[in-house]
């Protein structure tokens, strides 16, 4: 089981890269605090300082087109904030 799925790369992300040393993810829903730093500390070979996650629940979107109503729903996965040690050098250079 795989608990990093992929690293998110927005301009929100990216800015908190940059001024704070944090980096963001998706990872496994079942996967637990613990087991992400020890994840990205074995991937990386970096020092995790503090862990942060969030949980995007499925959203359920309808529309109404000419054959009438159509609903979809998009999938939930959990996103997880890591925030490196001082000193770390570019945590990028390994993807």
């Amino acid at each position: 089981m795989s608990i990093l799925i992929k690293p998110i790369i927005t301009e929100k992300a990216t800015a908190n890269s940059e001024k704070f040393n944090r980096y963001t993810f998706v990872v496994d829903k079942k996967a637990n605090k613990i087991e992400i730093k020890e994840a990205v500390e074995a991937t990386y070979g970096v020092t995790v300082t503090s862990v942060k996650t969030l949980n995007h629940p499925a959203l359920r979107k309808t529309k109404y087109t000419k054959k009438g109503l159509t609903s979809a729903l998009t999938s939930g996965y959990k996103k997880a904030v890591v925030q490196l040690a001082e000193g770390e050098i570019d945590f990028y250079n390994n993807l």
